[in-house]
C-alpha cells in the first residue's frame, strides 16, 4: 500500500512563495514518477509538474514554467514543489500522485488517469 501526504499549503500574497511537500511511503522505495496536480473550484484536475524518481527527469505545465520547480529527496522519500511568483490563478487544492511506484519509469506523463495513488490534497490560496 502506498501513502502520500501533502503539506505546506496556505495563504500567500500574490508574488509570494510556498513550498509544498509530499511524503511518500510504501513497502518498497519509489521507482516511478511523482506528479503534482491542482484543482480549482468548478474546474477539472490539471497537471502542474512531475519528476521521474530515478533520473529526475521533469515536466511542467506551461502555466507554471519558470515559476515552479519540482524536486525530490530520495533519502526522505519526499517530493517538493517550490512555487515562486504566485498568482491568484494558482489558487487551488494541490495533490501529489505517483505512477508505477515499484517500476523504473523514465517517461513522465501528465494525464491524471495515468497515476495510481493520490494524496489528500493541500489548499493553496493566493490573494491579490
Amino acid at each position: 500500500q502506498v501513502q502520500l501526504v501533502e503539506s505546506g499549503g496556505g495563504l500567500v500574497q500574490a508574488g509570494g512563495s510556498l513550498r509544498l511537500s509530499c511524503a511518500a511511503s510504501g513497502r518498497t522505495n519509489c521507482r516511478g514518477v511523482m506528479g503534482w496536480f491542482r484543482q480549482a473550484p468548478g474546474k477539472g484536475r490539471e497537471f502542474v509538474a512531475a519528476i521521474n524518481w530515478s533520473i529526475s527527469r521533469t515536466a511542467y505545465a506551461d502555466s507554471v514554467k519558470g515559476r515552479f520547480t519540482v524536486s525530490r529527496d530520495n533519502a526522505a522519500n519526499t517530493v517538493y514543489l517550490q512555487m515562486n511568483s504566485l498568482k491568484p490563478e494558482d489558487t487551488a487544492v494541490y495533490y501529489c500522485a505517483v505512477r508505477n511506484w515499484g517500476v523504473d519509469t523514465v517517461v513522465v506523463v501528465t494525464a491524471p488517469n495515468e497515476y495510481d495513488y493520490w494524496g489528500q490534497g493541500t489548499q493553496v490560496t493566493v490573494a491579490s
